[in-house]
């Protein structure tokens, strides 16, 4: 299970430090893929990779709806490794995609990583935090 917060700094190469954290699950190989809520970067394990097909398909209404995430999502996916420094390399269609700049976070999140720009993160997390702080209702929900 991957959690905390990180903040790191993506190289001219493309290139960001894992956190040694998260390197264990992530010693056998990695999938990184576009996030679909926010413009950020999904890292998964080799096995959670595996189970996400089946967790994805029945959250979809419609056959053609199914298909075109899957086209959009899958595609994107780019199997990648951690080198002997602990790095992995974000491709550049991908970086492109989360708007990612120099400063980065990494984020835990259950069964994935998620890799944001560092300014974008810090705003989407006060937002949250406010929202959630102020409104015990919301947190409420989610335990339903």
């Amino acid at each position: 299970m991957f959690v905390g917060e990180y903040l790191r700094t993506l190289d001219k190469k493309g290139r960001v430090f894992i956190p040694s954290d998260f390197r264990d699950e992530l010693i056998k190989g990695a999938v990184i893929v576009k996030g679909f809520d926010e413009p950020c970067l999904y890292l998964f394990s080799y096995e959670e990779w595996d189970k996400l097909g089946d967790q994805i398909q029945p959250k979809l209404i419609t056959k053609s709806d199914k298909s075109r995430f899957e086209r959009w999502f899958f595609s994107s996916a780019r199997k990648i490794s951690i080198d002997p420094q602990g790095r992995i390399n974000i491709p550049p269609e991908l970086i492109a995609h989360a708007q990612l700049k120099k400063d980065i976070a990494l984020i835990g999140v259950s069964n994935r990583i998620e890799i944001w720009d560092k300014d974008r993160w810090e705003n989407y997390y006060k937002e949250a935090e406010n929202k959630f702080l102020q409104n015990n209702d919301a947190i409420e929900e989610l335990g339903n």
